[in-house]
């Protein structure tokens, strides 16, 4: 029982040295520094920062190290896309408004991606590029699993969304700032495969048109590009995994626990088989992920170095 003690120590100390090192290797003056203010958008039953926590893990962190100026905005954590879109909106106004900057460069995370792309659509004057994380750009067949489990307006479904509702509102209430409203429904809409194509009609740029097929980088004077994982199983250390590998055999085929390769594509691919899950990709948790990968600080430290060269 001791050995195992000191094998699970070990690795997480080795685990947290390796992140922090890998941090520390790519903290170049002016690495990150791009000409636009990077703004970072959580997915669902997402915040900004709670107590000590932060939704995206060291990652803000790394890039002002590099001279990036960033912001971590906060959403509803449970609600549609289109809705999140329009805080997401008067959040970019209010930054551009604080950094004197003409534009913004979106990066979102999971239902991130879709809210980010809404207001890329709408107001493309004021959006420099979108990234997308692990995007839900075609929806989640573990959305649609949660979906099928109520009928519409039935005591099931009821039941089923309070929890979630709760969850959201707790959520804000824990990030302390102004109360944002929670609709699990509306979110769970969204989340659908049916949802998002009906979502992607209204807003389409930057979604390719198959699975295999990569969208121009740049479409209403916006850049829009992917990453994402296929791995669900990535550090002993980490329980979440365990969620994950269940959920993930729910979404299908290549998945990273909760959104399928092909749904996370958008503009012009990085790299979308990542050895991350859902949570590897935003550092989470607490910076566990696969030692055989990239640390995802770096992949974000990447990113910027990679928005900077666009002159973005």
């Amino acid at each position: 029982m001791k050995r195992l003690l000191l094998l699970f120590a070990t690795l997480f100390l080795t685990t947290t040295l390796y992140a922090q090192t890998s941090i520390n290797n790519v903290s170049a003056q002016g690495y990150t520094k791009t000409k636009y203010p990077i703004v970072l958008v959580h997915g669902f039953l997402g915040f900004d920062r709670i107590t000590v926590i932060d939704y995206f893990f060291n990652i803000p962190q790394s890039l002002t190290k590099g001279g990036a100026d960033v912001y971590v905005v906060r959403l509803s954590a449970v609600n549609s896309s289109e809705a999140r879109g329009e805080q997401l909106l008067s959040e970019v106004k209010e930054i551009l408004a604080l950094s004197g900057a003409e534009k913004v460069n979106l990066i979102g995370h999971s239902q991130g991606s879709p809210t980010s792309r809404y207001v890329a659509s709408v107001r493309p004057d004021l959006v420099a590029s979108v990234t997308s994380v692990g995007g839900a750009n075609r929806g989640s067949e573990f959305a649609d699993f949660l979906r099928s489990l109520g009928e519409s307006g039935s005591t099931t479904e009821f039941l089923l969304s309070l929890p979630v509702t709760l969850a959201g509102n707790l959520i804000s209430i824990l990030s302390g700032k102004e109360h944002r409203p929670q609709d699990a429904l509306g979110a769970l809409g969204s989340l659908t495969t049916a949802g998002a194509e009906d979502f992607n009609k209204k807003y389409p740029q930057g979604m390719p048109k198959g699975c295999e097929d990569q969208s121009p980088k740049a479409t209403n004077g916006v850049y829009y590009f992917s990453w994402s994982g296929t791995k669900k199983v990535t550090n002993a250390l980490d329980a979440s995994d365990i969620v994950l590998f269940s959920t993930g055999i729910i979404t299908g085929d290549e998945n990273d626990g909760l959104i399928r390769r092909c749904s996370s594509r958008l503009g012009k691919v990085i790299k979308d088989d990542y050895e991350m899950n859902h949570l590897d990709q935003i550092n989470h948790t607490f910076g566990l992920h696969s030692l055989l990968e990239t640390d995802p600080v770096t992949i974000y430290r990447q990113h910027a170095n990679r928005l900077k060269g666009f002159g973005l």
